[in-house]
């Protein structure tokens, strides 16, 4: 999740929607996790932040037939 997060938002654009300090300082991977993994608040953004990013990917994509 925090990768693809990463990946369509960038590091700045998470720590915008999600100002935790593991992105806006030195963001990693692991840092992340390691962060997410103690801290179920966080954990619960990230997974809904994740979700609407699915939903917003999905709504966006052309319907072929």
């Amino acid at each position: 999740m925090v990768t693809a997060l990463a990946a369509h938002y960038g590091w700045p654009g998470l720590a915008e929607r999600i100002p935790v300090r593991c992105f806006s300082h030195e963001p990693s991977v692991p840092s992340s996790l390691k962060f997410l993994r103690k801290t179920p608040w966080a954990r619960d953004k990230v997974e809904g932040l994740y979700l609407f990013m699915l939903r917003e990917l999905r709504r966006d994509m052309p319907r072929g037939r």
